[in-house]
């Protein structure tokens, strides 16, 4: 089976307005155009997250990094 050629697309498209009728098409595609938008929007806000939480995590460690080489500074003139 492979895709379907043009006449089954125009098959496919009079059964869908049979269906559906003229007037609900345009809102059946408004609705899936805001669904696909939604989608991305919030596939967006998952990566910008992703690299405040990356970026937040590079902060906690350069944090560790300095605290320990304080540590290490006060201990060597304790010594």
């Amino acid at each position: 089976m492979g895709m379907p050629g043009g006449m089954e697309w125009i098959l496919i498209a009079l059964v869908v307005l049979l269906l559906f009728g003229g007037k609900k098409i345009p809102e059946l595609a408004k609705g899936l155009g805001s669904g696909i938008k939604n989608f991305k929007n919030a596939v967006k806000e998952d990566e910008k997250e992703e690299e405040v939480a990356k970026a937040d995590k590079a902060d906690e460690i350069e944090d560790k990094k300095t605290k320990t080489a304080s540590v290490d500074t006060e201990d060597s003139k304790k010594a």
